[in-house]
């Protein structure tokens, strides 16, 4: 069934009714007797009902319900996401960019929670928002809340107009509205004066949790030490985790933000607010300081490490113990040096830096993706749909082991976003950064060539060294969000990477601690064209230790269509050292680094549900089932390229499907089923979908859920499992074959949305209660009847 099929869905009746012009009257309410509490009854019903959609930069008018401040902020008609900007915005950061009301009116932020009336009646935004669903809940044709043109009213009047051509759009958007009860319940709160938290309430909220205190302290003196050492350590350390959410012992669910402060420990933190982690101060003494997150964890943006002991440990052990390459000096903020880590921190052994990067690998990947760019195409067009990240060991890697070498490029590793949020459009497209790419990356290629002259063996890939080590990354794309998961799910992918130490720290630097959402189109163009040139370095040096004679064609299936030479890439003139035996070098290669490798030292092994050797072939979709060697069976032959299923997923704009299986037991299989779409190449910004090849795009079935982004909801029992499956394997798109489907999918607008909703994110929680957070609906399949 295809999508386009609902453009012309909306009944006349109701395109007739728009044309009306309307006038919002105060909707009348009964104040409840009793106080209604927003910390125990409002602020949960939002969390289930409406942060769901409101919680990051993509949330529409900027308004987010992760907290009562974001509730309190309100709206704004300035967009974060505007591919045209010319110049930057101001960054309107919760948290950060204002602390006060009346700061964020005077940014032009308007309140959805105030009413001019009252005696039984109230006329605020989120009222007639929620009000105008109650009465109009049904939906018809799509909904897209990240690229539907959504109006976002600043008052009355204009809310008037936007519900008078828009009838449909009261809230929650294109999804089932509240019950009756729930919607009572905001309404009297609304009526009551809308209050937040009490001041007790507030104060325990923003309090550290006692157990902490002490990990805190610890910490807080460790990085605020007055020494060059210890200063340039915690520099180091802030610069590379300013996106964490830190907890002091692994099963803790109480988290911080490393942040920087005008005040020292003790006293009240008094935040300063710098777009980029290495922004100038702007004073000379300021200190590190853990500041609690007291809002909603939503997944999207959760990315978890542990300040542990043996953290604390590591940290000496890499950067205080180490005699460093000089003195240890304090190091200004001058903004071009500061964007270059390389210059910043010159000073610290570049085996600590690298080691701490892939101590922490997980957390660093994810943050490319993770961070501040939460509506993803702006980094995730440029990756393909599936692909494994390796890393160089140490020991292999000439940057770690010869320092001159980084001291001697340093220039040649500058990045766009030395020059901050305002880069021209036009040089942009072409510009002295790329040019620097290459020459250091031809330059790296020859320099390894001549230091390697037998060339890279199995050895120079890290295997880690402790079981929670990552040294194989799954990289996931959902279109335009992405997940980073621990060893190698899924098949043998198109593509790897293999990263060292200078583009570790460069693909950070770009898409992370440089990179500024509220910056123009120049400085976001300009970081996605460095990376796309980044992302060929990761592809080549996994290509250095294959043959020779086969790189130059490997890397040419993988860019269909482009032009090798222009892209930028540049073989190595390094001889294989491995001797392959087989005529698929790749493979070997990587049955070797998992089987042999890794396994021992992190307990890495291959996916036995999708991953298939050289000579495995798919089974057939079994007719009955009796053992879990069916089901493997099964979802085995589902995910062999060209299945229908994949061309039905993407019909329904649905590349990420959390699956729910009620086991006759008693008990629940969850699985997450992923769409793969093969590109021909990832080369260009622009007509994505004419670069996609569906007969080439594959299913990954995963246990449990993955994704913060679902599209799509199915819940079947044990029972159903044949006929689902079975439709699955031969789906036609057929009205037969819809309304099965229908029988087991769970559309924005079915009865049983909010319950299915709820039972999956549940399950997220209590199955990984520490990584787990609130899933985003923005993206849900868009067909809403």
């Amino acid at each position: 069934m295809k999508i386009t099929k609902y453009l012309m869905a909306m009944p006349l009746s109701l395109i007739i009714i728009g044309c009306a012009s309307q006038k919002l009257l105060p909707i009348a309410v009964t104040t409840p007797v009793r106080p209604i509490d927003y910390q125990t009854e409002i602020q949960p019903l939002l969390e289930k009902r409406c942060t769901v959609c409101h919680s990051c930069y993509n949330a529409a008018c900027q308004l987010k319900l992760d907290s009562f401040e974001g509730l309190d902020r309100g709206v704004t008609q300035n967009a974060i996401y505007n591919a045209g900007r010319l110049k930057p915005m101001e960054p309107t950061r919760l948290f950060i960019d204002a602390q006060s009301t009346d700061e964020w009116r005077r940014k032009e932020f308007f309140s959805v929670i105030e009413s001019t009336v009252s005696g039984g009646f109230n006329d605020s935004l989120m009222l007639h928002m929620l009000s105008q669903k109650m009465k109009n809940p049904h939906a018809v044709g799509l909904y897209s809340p990240e690229t539907d043109k959504l109006t976002c009213a600043i008052d009355r009047e204009g809310l008037a107009d936007y519900l008078g051509d828009k009838p449909l759009n009261g809230m929650p958007y294109g999804l089932p509205a509240l019950k009756q009860q729930e919607y009572d319940l905001i309404a009297g709160w609304l009526a009551q004066g809308a209050n937040g938290p009490s001041a007790e309430q507030q104060k325990a909220l923003e309090a550290p949790n006692p157990a902490d205190i002490g990990a805190i302290n610890q910490w807080e003196r460790f990085l605020n030490q007055d020494n060059a050492k210890h200063a340039v350590t915690a520099r180091y350390l802030y610069e590379h985790l300013f996106l964490a959410h830190i907890n002091f012992e692994p099963s803790s669910t109480t988290f911080y933000e490393l942040v920087r402060s005008r005040t020292a420990p003790g006293a009240p933190i008094d935040l300063i607010p710098s777009v980029r982690p290495y922004d100038d101060p702007g004073i000379d003494a300021f200190f590190y300081r853990f500041r609690k997150v007291h809002s909603t964890i939503v997944q999207k943006n959760h990315m978890v490490v542990e300040f542990d002991q043996s953290m604390f440990q590591r940290v000496q052990e890499l950067f205080i113990e180490p005699e460093w390459l000089q003195t240890p000096h304090r190091v200004g903020y001058e903004p071009v040096a500061s964007a270059n880590p390389f210059i910043t921190f010159e000073q610290i052994p570049p085996r600590s830096r690298y080691q701490f990067l892939l101590d922490n690998s997980h957390y660093t990947i994810m943050t490319f993706i993770h961070g501040p760019v939460c509506k993803g195409q702006i980094a995730l067009n440029v990756i393909d749909d599936h692909f494994w990240v390796m890393f160089l060991d140490p020991d292999a890697d000439q940057s770690v082991q010869n320092p001159g070498f980084l001291k001697l490029l340093s220039e040649k590793l500058r990045m766009p976003t030395e020059t901050g949020s305002d880069y021209g459009l036009f040089s942009a497209i072409r510009n002295k950064h790329l040019d620097a790419e290459q020459a250091y990356y031809r330059t790296r290629q020859d320099y390894y060539a001549a230091n390697n002259y037998k060339g890279l063996g199995y050895d120079a890939i890290w295997k880690g060294s402790r079981a929670a080590d990552a040294p194989l990354l799954t990289i996931y794309r959902h279109f335009d969000s992405a997940s980073v998961h621990k060893g190698a799910l899924g098949d043998l992918p198109k593509t790897l990477w293999v990263i060292d130490y200078p583009l570790f720290e460069r693909i950070y630097y770009s898409l992370v601690a440089g990179f500024d959402i509220y910056g123009n189109a120049g400085h976001q163009l300009s970081d996605r064209l460095y990376m796309d040139a980044l992302r060929v370095e990761g592809e080549s040096y996994f290509l250095d230790f294959l043959p020779a004679d086969h790189r130059l064609d490997l890397m040419q299936s993988w860019n269909i269509g482009l032009d090798l030479e222009d892209k930028g890439y540049y073989p190595s003139p390094m001889p294989a050292k491995i001797k392959f035996a087989s005529e698929d070098p790749k493979r070997e290669f990587v049955e070797h680094i998992v089987d042999q490798h890794l396994l021992a030292e992190t307990g890495i092994r291959f996916d036995s549900v999708n991953y298939a050797r050289a000579d495995d072939e798919f089974p057939v979709v079994p007719t009955t089932y009796q053992t879990d060697n069916d089901y493997l069976r099964a979802l085995r032959a589902l995910s062999r390229p060209g299945t229908p299923f994949v061309a039905l997923v993407n019909d329904y704009g649905a590349n990420l499907a959390h699956m729910r299986v009620r086991m006759n037991s008693g008990r629940d299989v969850v699985l997450t089923l992923i769409a793969n779409r093969w590109h021909d190449n990832v080369g260009f910004l622009l007509s994505e979908d004419k670069r996609l090849n569906p007969a080439k795009d594959s299913l990954n079935f995963v246990p449990g859920l993955i994704g913060s982004y679902p599209n799509f909801f199915i819940d079947i029992t044990e029972n159903d499992v044949p006929d689902f499956l079975q439709l699955l394997s031969h789906y036609s798109g057929s009205a037969e074959d819809e309304r099965r489907l229908l029988k087991y999918g769970v559309r924005r607008t079915d009865a049983r949305f909010w319950e299915t909703f709820d039972w999956f994110q549940q399950y997220l929680l209590a199955s990984d209660p520490v990584r787990g957070g609130l899933l985003d609906l923005n993206r849900y399949g868009p067909i809403a009847d």
